[in-house]
């Protein structure tokens, strides 16, 4: 019972996991805290809270404490974990006190955003903290060859922020990020149907859309869906039925800032290490990268293959986990 728990933890904007070294992913939930603003207590965390959003009443706020990857609320970040990690010591049945951890941070993230991020973990009690590169992650946990001097090249669509990386030798060559990710789609949904049908639509109604009937393929059949909202000239509820291509023009913007972040970090990429990308392609992790389509649609554009990893969602999770084996290797690299 005295053995040091060793966890990973990936700090999403959109959701948190939580990665044990004994029984993998224990936790995964939104990054979401309910607030009373009466007495600064924490309601609800994770997923009770998300289902509060745009329901609470006055007195209870629900906070997104990330925004774009990086601690925006600092105080709420650290509460949020505080919880968040209760219930994984409850679940694994085996207290967390000093735990080992190693969280990863976004690759754009200033040294003033990685130090939040550090002390946040610590406050907790942590033994010791390893900040680690999100596309270094993903690609651990995407099954990549991260330490061969092959390169391979991890497109990150998170919910704050868009990461691509070309990692060789344990490394990263050349990263790029963009804060751009799945809010931003929700955001653009809002904001088009706002502006066709003057209908206000909530963040998971948009959400829905977007996991629905959100195309990244601008060929493909053409599907339609019910959405329900405030209509803004009368005031009272309101159905519409939109189609997936309109959908696809609303998320057109927000793709195309994440295939220029691509191109501009292959690029940058040395020629030795372009001729791998010809043969191993591109993996695509996070949720982002569930968009239907979204694999052909780089495919073309890019022309080089396109895979998706095993388990998008969870791939950062695993690979902060399985980076607590690799830990020193990846600091010298990172050095």
């Amino acid at each position: 019972m005295l053995s040091t728990a060793e966890i990973g933890i990936d700090l999403g904007t959109a959701n948190i996991l939580i990665y044990s070294k004994t029984k993998g992913i224990v936790l995964n939930e939104p990054s979401v805290v309910a607030i009373d603003v009466n007495t600064k207590q924490v309601v609800a965390v994770g997923t009770e809270a998300k289902q509060m959003v745009g329901k609470t009443p006055q007195n209870i706020i629900p906070i997104r404490p990330l925004k774009d990857g990086v601690i925006a609320d600092y105080d709420v970040t650290a509460q949020m974990l505080k919880e968040f990690l209760k219930k994984v010591s409850k679940k694994i049945g085996m207290s967390m006190r000093k735990p080992i951890v190693v969280v990863c941070t976004p690759s754009g993230s200033t040294t003033v955003e990685r130090r939040a991020i550090h002390n946040a973990v610590t406050s907790y009690g942590a033994k010791q903290v390893h900040l680690i590169e999100e596309p270094v992650a993903a690609a651990i946990g995407s099954d990549l060859p991260v330490d061969e001097p092959v390169a391979n090249v991890v497109v990150d669509i998170g919910g704050g922020t868009s990461e691509v990386g070309i990692i060789s030798f344990g490394g990263v060559v050349s990263c790029n990020s963009v804060r751009t990710g799945g809010d931003k789609m929700d955001e653009e949904i809002i904001h088009h149907i706002r502006k066709k049908y003057n209908i206000l639509i909530g963040e998971r109604t948009a959400e829905n859309v977007k996991m629905e009937i959100g195309y990244a393929h601008p060929n493909h059949k053409e599907e339609t869906m019910e959405i329900r909202g405030r209509d803004m000239v009368s005031g009272l509820p309101k159905t519409v039925v939109i189609t997936s291509t309109e959908i696809h023009y609303a998320l057109k913007e927000s793709l195309d800032s994440i295939l220029e972040t691509i191109r501009a970090t292959l690029e940058n990429c040395p020629p030795e290490l372009s001729g791998d990308i010809v043969d191993h392609g591109i993996v695509l992790t996070g949720g982002g990268a569930l968009l239907r389509g979204m694999q052909e649609w780089l495919s073309n554009e890019l022309i080089v293959p396109v895979h998706l990893a095993p388990n998008p969602l969870e791939s950062v999770a695993i690979g902060t986990g399985r980076a607590l084996k690799m830990i020193n290797k990846l600091q010298k690299a990172a050095k």
